[in-house]
């Protein structure tokens, strides 16, 4: 009788112990996952009935909120200048939030943080309405607003950062759309509209800023290029390499030329210098053969390629860029340019810039300024990190004044601010054989104090196809994101 008594104590014992188990797994490490689940209609219904935080620009001013809603949910999401920020923002609705800040960040923006349970449970005791935290971006609206004009009916993206704090002043993403559309109560409003979103060929839901398919950077690589070689110790902005108007790529019967289909300036050799500033290839791939592939990729992996950037605090990640391994010679030649299969978010080519504009040391990029909740206290504010240091100051300040020579007398002459000293580069970036070229501008000011750094695409070469380039089209629209911080 004793030995079965043991046994049932024993199975009972195991049966509370599962119960503790699993009770414990639930409540302590599945309560995030529940509450996001589709499924749970209740956690649903009481973030749709509670206030969610607003989503607020760097100056406070309102991008999001939520405002009182006649229907059975309380509250209705509404977007100010909802295109100018959807890439960033996202939408929330009805049974849907988008990786946007409304998806990333919906845990505090709906008040279902595990950080939030004790004002939750205050509200319930006191009868008061519950309300989220707001969140606060880096986006300095006067600075988006100006990247978004700048861009104008083009397909691209614009990224603007601050190069001492890694804060992004400006992240723009065209073609965009309303989320106001997206922000309904009826699930029937909703797939209406998304679904004409989705069947969009020019695709409004991706924040090209970040994500989608990555570019060719074209020229804009060449700073990167030109960094690591000065990094080395082995080259100067005086090394020079030989000036042909054409140049047989070695194992194949394919020529490189350089934009112009000229030589490199006068000369039978052209500096580093010469062609950063006249945004020459024959010299800059004859420099990526020198460097060899293991070096360039060593020092595109300290710049961030193949590194998925979390932009700090916003739940946010961009899409690695790409410096490919494993390519023949004439392979790493075309990749010294930005050719070859070099692929790159606009996020990473401002990156690029900002490190050098910051001395060589790159920031962690950051879109969250802080978290705040009612009663206006800061949870969580921006706090500056250092990502790495891919060059010297010495090496960043030599390819900085190559830079500036682009801008005063080469091939980004575009971009000039009169009065201010702009240190930049431009791209033209070619694709298929027939397809339009796709058009950068990267760069700072001022080159001596840099307060910005700035990466501009444009897609299908802005409406010329290959009659376009670089400095004519994303030239200008890097001048103007410039010109909006400086004149602040």
């Amino acid at each position: 009788m004793n030995r079965q008594l043991r046994r049932v104590s024993t199975v009972v014992l195991l049966m509370f112990i599962a119960l503790f188990a699993s009770s414990t797994v639930i409540q302590v490490f599945s309560t995030d996952q529940l509450k996001t689940d589709p499924r749970n209609t209740r956690a649903l219904d009481d973030s749709y009935s509670a206030q969610r935080g607003e989503i607020l620009d760097a100056n406070g001013g309102v991008i999001a909120e939520s405002v009182p809603s006649k229907d059975k949910y309380k509250f209705q999401r509404v977007y100010k200048n909802g295109k100018l920020y959807a890439p960033i923002t996202g939408y929330f609705t009805f049974n849907e939030a988008n990786p946007g800040i409304e998806g990333a960040l919906n845990s505090y923006l709906s008040g279902t943080a595990n950080e939030q349970f004790l004002a939750n449970l205050t509200s319930i005791v006191t009868g008061q309405t519950a309300k989220g935290w707001s969140v606060e971006l880096t986006i300095d609206p006067k600075i988006q607003k100006a990247a978004y004009d700048a861009l104008g009916n083009n397909t691209g993206a614009i990224v603007a950062i601050d190069p001492k704090t890694g804060a992004i002043l400006a992240m723009v993403s065209k073609p965009s759309y309303d989320p106001n559309a997206l922000s309904v109560h009826s699930t029937k409003g909703f797939f209406t509209a998304y679904n004409s979103l989705i069947k969009n060929k020019s695709k409004p839901l991706t924040n090209r800023a970040i994500a989608g398919d990555l570019y060719h950077p074209g020229s804009v690589f060449k700073p990167l290029l030109a960094a690591a070689a000065m990094d080395t110790g082995k080259y100067q902005p005086s090394s020079s390499f030989p000036n042909p108007a054409a140049l047989r790529l070695p194992q194949s019967n394919s020529y490189i030329h350089n934009s112009t289909g000229a030589t490199c300036g006068p000369g039978a050799k052209a500096t580093i210098a010469t062609a950063i500033r006249l945004s020459c290839n024959i010299p800059m791939a004859q420099l990526g053969a020198a460097l060899g592939e293991s070096t360039i990729s060593q020092y595109a992996t300290k710049f961030g390629f193949g590194h998925q950037f979390n932009l700090a605090g916003s739940g946010l990640s961009a899409t690695p860029s790409i410096y490919p391994t494993g390519q023949d010679a004439p392979q790493v030649m075309l990749s010294a340019f930005g050719q070859s299969n070099d692929r790159v978010t606009p996020l990473q080519i401002a990156l690029d810039s900002a490190a050098i504009a910051n001395g060589g040391t790159e920031m962690q990029p950051t879109l969250i300024k802080k978290i705040i909740k009612p009663d206006l206290t800061e949870v969580q504010t921006l706090n500056p990190t250092v990502y790495s240091t891919p060059v010297s100051a010495d090496a960043a300040g030599k390819v900085r004044d190559m830079m500036v020579s682009s801008v005063a007398g080469g091939a980004a002459s575009n971009a000039t601010i009169v009065g201010v000293q702009v240190a930049g580069k431009t791209g033209t970036a070619q694709n298929g054989v027939n397809d339009p070229y796709t058009l950068w501008f990267t760069g700072f000011a001022p080159a001596n104090d840099p307060k910005v750094a700035v990466a501009v695409v444009v897609e299908n070469g802005g409406g010329f196809g290959q009659d376009s380039f670089g400095n004519l089209v994303a030239a200008p629209m890097g001048k103007k994101v410039l010109e909006a911080v400086l004149n602040k």
